[in-house]
């Protein structure tokens, strides 16, 4: 047990993910410019090893576009609104990368996936090297009954062949942060130019096939 992962400038410093690329491995995670909430932004810098962080770190999203600001708390005994960028997975695929982020208040129902595009080659602590698609790539289906899905990981089948997003979301809207989410999972497709397509929530209780490869 090392203890608690350092990241520099350490403000907030939530849903810290590794991963490694081109031989270096990385942090990403979600936190604050300063001391004050009000905007949770996606960090990212370097690692020396997988417990020690070196040099500085280096925002390279932050919550801007339309549904990625539902953020009202209505709680007198906080700040009235919060910009939320968290949950960051990144997610390879042939020669890109993929950052799939959670975007707006997971309070809201509005809780949604948008994602980062980087090339393979490029330099993964220059904010310019990542693409931020314009509108989210996974969100709540009030046909199916899915609210809030988000904060997002991802798994292969035992036989490696098929992709899968493992999220919470709620069944109901309005059910927040707390005790209603549940685990969901599903399997997603690749679109012909390499990014992918996670389709639309699934409803609760929807049987699904058996992973391949069991």
């Amino acid at each position: 047990m090392k203890g608690k992962l350092a990241t520099p400038d350490d403000k907030w410093s939530i849903d810290g993910s590794l991963f490694e690329h081109n031989k270096q491995l990385y942090v990403i995670w979600s936190g604050w410019e300063g001391d004050v909430n009000g905007s949770q932004n996606i960090y990212i810098a370097k690692m020396k090893n997988p417990w020690t962080v070196e040099g500085g770190r280096s925002k390279i999203s932050t919550p801007e576009l339309s549904w990625e600001t539902h953020g009202d708390l209505n709680n007198a005994n906080d700040v009235p609104h919060v910009n939320v960028n968290e949950g960051p997975e990144v997610l390879v695929h042939g020669t890109q990368l993929f950052l799939i982020y959670s975007a707006s208040g997971c309070w809201t129902d509005y809780y949604a996936l948008g994602m980062l595009t980087a090339n393979s080659n490029a330099d993964l602590m220059n904010a310019a090297s990542w693409i931020k698609s314009p509108e989210p790539v996974f969100k709540q289906s009030a046909s199916n009954g899915v609210y809030a899905p988000g904060h997002n990981s991802f798994f292969k089948s035992p036989d490696g062949k098929e992709d899968y997003i493992l999220y919470h979301a709620n069944s109901k809207p309005g059910q927040g942060c707390g005790g209603f989410r549940s685990p969901r999972a599903q399997k997603f497709t690749w679109n012909v130019d390499g990014t992918p397509n996670f389709g639309v929530p699934v409803k609760a209780g929807e049987q699904l096939n058996v992973p391949s490869g069991n």
